[in-house]
Order: C-alpha cells, then sequence, then structure tokens
C-alpha cells in the first residue's frame, strides 16, 4: 500500500484536557492515531511544533515555562493528531506537583492505544536528564517507537553539534531502533525535514492504511 504525505500544515486546535480521563471522555484512547510531544518546560515543545507545522501560533508559546499544564491536542485530519503533553520537570512548582504531572505523563503513555510515536524534545545542551531517561523507558517499555529530538541545535557549532548527538545515540544504543536521534533547531529550521519524515512514518501505521482502505471500500460498495 503507498504511504501518502501528510500536510502537517493543516494542522488545527482541538481541545485541551486537564487529565486523560476528560481526555478520553473526549477522544476514546484506540480513535484514530496520536504523536506525542514531551518534554521539559524549557525544551521548546511549543515553538517546535509551530516550525513543524509552518505555524506561528499554533502551539502558544509562555514565557514563563510550565504555566500551562494541560493536554492540548491539534487535529491533523480525521483519523490523525498531534498531542502536546504538559512539559516536566519545571523547578518553580511544588513537589507534589511535579509528582502528579510525571503520573499523568505515565497514564498518558499506557493506557492510549491510538499512541503510534513519542517525540521526547531535550536541549541539545542538556539532554538526558532523569525525567528525559524516565519518559523514553515508559514509551520503550509500552513498545512505543521514540524521537530524542534534540532542540536548539543552532545554539552549538556543527562540530558540537555532531558529537552531542553521537553521544546521546552511544547513550541509548540498548534501544536499537526504538530510539531515534536527531538535532532540531526551531529558529532555523535545522533537522525540519528529517522529522517530518519520521512523524510522517508515525501517521501511517499498517493497521489504519488497512483500516481507512477497508471504510472507503465499503463506502464504494453502498454507492453502486
Amino acid at each position: 500500500m503507498t504511504e501518502s504525505r501528510m500536510d502537517f500544515r493543516k494542522a488545527k486546535f482541538l481541545i485541551s484536557a486537564p487529565d486523560i480521563a476528560h481526555l478520553n471522555q473526549y477522544l476514546p484512547g484506540d480513535a484514530g492515531v496520536e504523536i506525542a510531544f514531551a518534554g521539559r518546560s524549557n525544551a521548546g515543545k511549543s515553538s517546535a511544533l509551530n516550525m513543524l507545522t509552518d505555524q506561528k501560533g499554533l502551539a502558544r508559546t509562555s514565557k514563563t515555562p510550565g504555566r500551562t499544564q494541560l493536554i492540548n491536542v491539534f487535529e491533523l485530519d480525521e483519523h490523525r493528531r498531534l498531542v502536546d503533553l504538559p512539559g516536566y520537570g519545571f523547578a518553580q512548582v511544588p513537589l507534589a506537583l511535579k509528582k502528579k504531572w510525571q503520573y499523568a505523563l505515565g497514564e498518558y503513555l499506557q493506557e492510549r492505544q491510538c499512541l503510534t510515536g513519542v517525540v521526547v524534545l531535550m536541549d541539545i545542551r542538556h539532554p538526558l536528564k532523569d525525567l528525559d531517561m524516565q519518559m523514553i523507558e515508559w514509551a520503550v517499555e509500552s513498545e512505543i517507537p521514540v524521537l530524542a529530538l534534540l532542540t536548539k541545535a543552532d545554539k552549538m557549532k556543527q562540530s558540537e553539534r555532531m558529537k552531542m548527538i553521537n553521544e546521546v545515540r552511544k547513550h541509548l544504543g540498548d534501544y536499537d531502533d526504538r530510539v531515534k536521534v536527531e538535532a532540531f533547531s526551531s529558529l532555523k529550521g535545522l533537522g525540519k525535514p528529517k522529522v517530518l519524515s519520521i512523524l510522517n512514518e508515525w501517521c501511517h501505521p499498517e493497521w489504519l492504511m488497512e483500516a481507512i482502505a477497508e471504510a472507503e471500500a465499503a463506502d464504494e460498495s453502498e454507492g453502486q
């Protein structure tokens, strides 16, 4: 079956949910395909989403990282969605709230059957913090592919950037092909084509393509 190309520029805001329970009420956990974006509150998640979709205001960027703790869902089409998960690891919030967010993130990864990939964003200058590793391990244990996205790559010279990419790939080597590592810059667009290629692959799992084909065939037979 031929894989089509997603037009990520068509992304539009769908819903914000405070937790997994509210999300499941609006969007059943087995409906369609979701790709989640997760990362520390200062990793540049919103900026990355805006760059990847060519929309400056799709995901709201805040001058105070960690302020917005909602699950924000953006629709690509009737079958596919991008999900901006709450930022984690922000220093200026109570410990109890941090633990609540961590639990919610783990719950999302473990319960959303429609999840086909997780982008874990990390500042290339400070990658693989404890919570980053926990997020990656959660996803791998749930058999969900991961893209470890090293953001703010324009802050480094090319030689330094390649050295860090290789170090992170070596550190995550035990996960084999389950975890891909790429550098990215929301400011310069560095790495954008490669990231979009990976997201496009995740948007077209074989089971979804077969389901769409079957639905289209059924509609054609009814129309005859």
